[in-house]
């Protein structure tokens, strides 16, 4: 067979491409409704010293700031997809250019808003808060009040308003170098060279042949060990820009930064990392046992992702893996899974990969247009089914989120967003290993009960080193301590050590993934990912378990958007994470899925 190319972005077809018509039309809508947004942003100066005037005044400048945002989201929303669909598109890139320049100078316009609502004297704010017009803005006012510490005087905010443009930059060289610019090339395969991306290199670690593995990462981390000193500067650029921000402000640190939207103590942070740091051991037998029944001498850093139960092959297309969640997700009703199952057959998502595609997958909701899904589906990775009922699970959010809120406060926090996408993970998982209970199903029992330890491994255990890792650099930075290349390695490869355990012989190389990461780039991020599935374990055996009632507190947790803080929303919900016990829980599932499948194998 030959080599398999990977398509340019004009040859996919139509039916497998998002529909970003119901945000733009297309790309001359857009410039037009750029022009409005930008001739709407010039009357921002004429509100400055009418907020504190009256109820009426206050409400009618945050009509019509809730007006600009909705807009500026809209045309935010469909640069960033334009752009993702192929990160080398100079048009999508110039139109990203153009709203980024466009928002920060009505940001810098608008630098004013925080501290003149602030200088409203207290009783007048209780009376404006009290009046009918500020129905959809209390909740805003409120946490705008919250930050009345952190908050500085009109000029300063104006200073740093005009130095927004260029925070992403660090984030923005990394993505275009490690997605465009790379060239990771091709591997030979038994079936003809195949292109070696950051989308396929998934699909090489899970391969049975382990030197096809090998060859895979090598080449891979050879890509990015020519690299290092850049990359190193690029993440040192960016968690510099983390602790700046934070003492600007400040917080007593970028981590306590970082958290404070949430209202997220930093002792939730800490009782992560402390209570997977209390369960490594059995992170550390799952990888003794995986090297038994692999039959390896030495167990290597690219044996860890390769199914143990190599004789159950699934292939699902796209539709049978849209058939099979909304199946799975079937307790949730019919509102829930009928919405979902029409997006996805439907053009909510972009499914296949291309050239120049960003890698990996999100989800993309706003309060206007369809709750976006990027995905790079692979037919051959079991994995990719699950990253789809992941990512359904953000875009539900979103839709309840923006049906059920005023754009104010409809958005929900990362935190909570963890929960939404990895309790469809959970759901797929029960309704999959509930389906293969019979006898001559035990193979395909063993394969899914060894993925759902990989994917809780992967979300609760890796997140939570990511997060160790990004605690150690940024307190490092904040110390005074430069981030040089060699340290920034040196740190990461301790933590490899820490937990994957004695059972793993690392690579020279290894540690470059410390430098690959690209949710690094968005600081005290990755710890949701843990905490997430943590509680999307106790919550989605709650719904199964219990009936409407458990299954409405799951809704009102959905429907939240913003209303709440993310703590306060899960309470709601069933599930306490201002308490380590979500997490000590998640790692008793994981304990004894461990114990199930060495028992079956």
């Amino acid at each position: 067979m030959g080599e398999t190319q990977i398509i340019i972005r004009n040859d996919v077809p139509l039916a497998d491409t998002w529909d970003l018509s119901k945000l733009f039309e297309n790309d001359s809508s857009w410039y037009e409704a750029l022009a409005g947004y930008e001739i709407m942003a010039e009357k921002i100066p004429s509100f400055q010293g009418t907020l504190g005037k009256s109820a009426e005044s206050l409400a009618a400048y945050l009509d019509f700031s809730r007006d600009l945002g909705i807009l500026g989201e809209r045309l935010s929303s469909y640069a960033f997809l334009r752009q993702s669909e192929d990160e080398g598109s100079g048009a999508a890139r110039t139109m990203t250019g153009k709203i980024t320049m466009a928002a920060a100078k009505a940001q810098a316009a608008g630098s004013w808003e925080k501290p003149e609502i602030l200088a409203i004297p207290g009783g007048d704010m209780d009376t404006f808060l009290a009046h009918p017009r500020m129905a959809d803005y209390r909740i805003y006012l409120r946490r705008i009040l919250r930050y009345r510490p952190h908050i500085l005087s009109d000029k300063e905010e104006r200073i740093i308003a005009m130095h927004a443009e260029g925070e992403g930059i660090s984030d923005d060289v990394f993505s275009v170098l490690t997605n465009v610019d790379f060239d990771f090339g091709v591997i030979d395969t038994p079936d003809g060279k195949r292109p070696l991306s950051q989308s396929s290199w998934s699909v090489f670690m899970e391969n049975p042949d382990r030197n096809l593995r090998r060859r895979a990462y090598d080449a891979f981390y050879h890509c990015y060990e020519s690299h290092k000193t850049a990359l190193a500067g690029l993440y040192s650029g960016s968690v510099k820009q983390d602790v700046i921000r934070a003492r600007i402000r400040g917080y007593p640190s970028a981590r306590a930064a970082a958290l404070f939207p949430d209202n997220v103590s930093e002792s939730v942070y800490d009782n992560l990392i402390a209570a997977v740091g209390e369960n490594l051991g059995v992170l550390h037998k799952y990888y003794g046992l995986r090297k038994r029944v692999l039959g390896l001498s030495e167990l290597r850093h690219y044996d860890v992702y390769t199914p143990l139960v190599q004789s159950v092959k699934k292939k699902t297309s796209w539709d049978e893996a849209v058939d099979l969640i909304s199946e799975a997700l079937a307790p949730l009703g019919d509102e829930y899974v009928g919405t979902l199952r029409a997006g996805l057959v439907g053009r909510w998502a972009d499914r296949y990969e291309n050239k120049g595609k960003r890698s990996g997958a999100f989800s993309a909701g706003g309060f206007t247009g369809d709750p976006y899904i990027l995905m790079n589906y692979k037919e051959d990775s079991i994995r990719d089914v699950f990253t789809l009922a992941h990512e359904g699970g953000h875009s539900m959010h979103s839709w309840y989120s923006a049906r059920s809120n005023p754009f104010m406060h409809y958005d929900y926090t990362i935190f909570e967003a963890e929960v939404a996408s990895t309790f469809n993970e959970e759901f797929l998982f029960h309704y999959l290993e509930k389906k293969a209970a019979s006898p001559e199903d035990r193979d395909l029992r063993l394969f899914l009960i060894n993925k759902h330890t990989d994917e809780i491994l992967g979300t609760l255990f890796r997140q939570t080193m990511f997060a160790e890792f990004e605690k150690i650099t940024h307190e490092l930075e904040e110390s005074g301590t430069p981030l040089t290349v060699e340290l920034l390695r040196s740190e990461y490869r301790k933590l490899l050590e820490k937990y994957f355990g004695s059972e793993m012989v690392f690579e020279d190389a290894s540690d470059m993934e410390g430098l690959r990461i690209p949710h690094f780039y968005r600081a005290f991020y990755v710890y949701k990912y843990a905490t997430g599935i943590s509680a999307s374990i106790a919550l989605a055996e709650r719904v199964l378990s219990g009936g409407n009632q458990e299954r409405e507190d799951y809704f009102t947790f959905l429907k939240s958007g913003g209303s709440r803080y993310p703590i306060d929303s899960l309470k709601v919900a069933g599930v306490d994470m201002s308490s380590p016990q979500p997490v000590q829980a998640a790692c008793r599932v994981f304990s004894r899925l461990v114990d199930e499948l060495e028992q079956l194998l």
